[in-house]
This record gives structure tokens, C-alpha cells and sequence, in this order.
């Protein structure tokens, strides 16, 4: 597998995989059921079902292309398995303080898993960059929208193995 694949955990492998499975065995069938029905009710350039469900269609051939494709680019890495849990890495779960003692705990996960308000930070994401490799002690500065600010890392925890 290519080491510069982007990395994704085994959730959220398979999450695309549920989304994927959806889309292909639940919407599109009934689109298409949509499709074939409207298109046999005569006049097709006036038929809004028919004109909604080829629109429709599109997009869910669209998003299936993409995750197929994106399930095949991307390397599952599973966080639990980390051979370095003293530094942060895929997978890790990083409490860092500011310069103001505030805390934030972050969760660094593929960038498709990504979500700000759960605190899953994109592998690619600035904050993520800047922490890669780190120990427990170290500063970092982050570059970010609103300026340049420096974390410490006060803790890095892992997934226990299943």
C-alpha cells in the first residue's frame, strides 16, 4: 500500500463503506424505480419526478464514484496498534494547553472522518501538521486563521486493542 495514501481508521473505513452499501443498495434503486415510472407516464421534458429523479440519479452515481474511489486511495491505519504511544500520531487522542492554561483535547483522524464539533481533527489540518511526532512537553505553534498561537502537549492517549 502506498505510504502516502491519507490514512483513515477502521471506523471510519467503515462508515464510507455503510455510506457507500447505502447509497447503492437503498437510494439508487429507488430513484430508479422513481426514474422508470415517471418515464412512462408519456411527455418527459414537463415531468418533475423524471426531471428530479435523472437529477437525483446523477448525484448518487457522482458520490458512489467518489467513495469507491476513495476507498480504494485510502490506507487503514488502526490507532490502537501504535507502536510509539509516547509521541502523537494517527489515531491519537492529544490534550495541548495555551499560552492561558485553556485545555482542548483533540483527536487526530483521517481527513474524512474529520469533525469540528466532536473534536476530530483532519490528519492534513494545520493543528495536526504542527503536532505530528510530538511528546508530552513539547511546544508547538500552530499557524491558524486567526495568527500564529503555541500548545503544549500535556497528554496523548491511544484506543486500547480489541
Amino acid at each position: 500500500m502506498d505510504p502516502k495514501a491519507p490514512p483513515i481508521s477502521p471506523a471510519g473505513m467503515a462508515a464510507l463503506r455503510k455510506r457507500y452499501d447505502h447509497l447503492l443498495g437503498t437510494e439508487r434503486p429507488a430513484i430508479v424505480e422513481i426514474v422508470s415510472w415517471a418515464a412512462g407516464n408519456g411527455d418527459r421534458s414537463e415531468n418533475g419526478d423524471y426531471l428530479y429523479g435523472r437529477k437525483r440519479m446523477r448525484e448518487i452515481d457522482r458520490e458512489l464514484a467518489f467513495l469507491a474511489k476513495r476507498m480504494k486511495l485510502c490506507r487503514v491505519i488502526d490507532p490502537a496498534a501504535q507502536t510509539d504511544p509516547g509521541r502523537v500520531w494517527f489515531g491519537a487522542t492529544v490534550t495541548i494547553a495555551d499560552d492561558n492554561d485553556g485545555q482542548r483535547t483533540i483527536t487526530l483522524v483521517g481527513d474524512d472522518e474529520q469533525d469540528a464539533s466532536k473534536s476530530l481533527i483532519g490528519w492534513s489540518a494545520p493543528m495536526a501538521r504542527a503536532l505530528r511526532g510530538a511528546a508530552l512537553g513539547d511546544l508547538r505553534k500552530v499557524r491558524l486563521p486567526g495568527g500564529e498561537k503555541e500548545w503544549e502537549v500535556i497528554a496523548i492517549t491511544y484506543p486500547e486493542p480489541l
